[in-house]
């Protein structure tokens, strides 16, 4: 995928514990420190997402509009 060239402005402490990181050779260099930090970041926010739009939904109205569905599908198979 192509990368972007992008400036940032971090806190000191928070550059200074990327560069630990990097000098540990856990990351190639800042970059990869960043982009795996706001990779994992959005990823938490997604299914963070999911879990409040799942929480909206009612488990038994879901059961009764899913096993409705069933029926009428049974309905309308042939027999072999």
């Amino acid at each position: 995928m192509p990368k972007t060239k992008v400036a940032l402005t971090l806190d000191a402490q928070l550059l200074e514990r990327v560069d630990e990181l990097v000098a540990k050779q856990r990351f190639r260099n800042r970059s990869q420190a960043v982009e795996a930090a706001l990779a994992d970041k959005l990823q938490r926010l997604a299914r963070t997402r999911l879990a409040r739009e799942s929480a909206k939904l009612n488990p038994v109205e879901e059961k009764r509009v899913a096993e409705e569905g069933l029926i009428d599908a049974l309905e309308s198979w042939p027999e072999y």
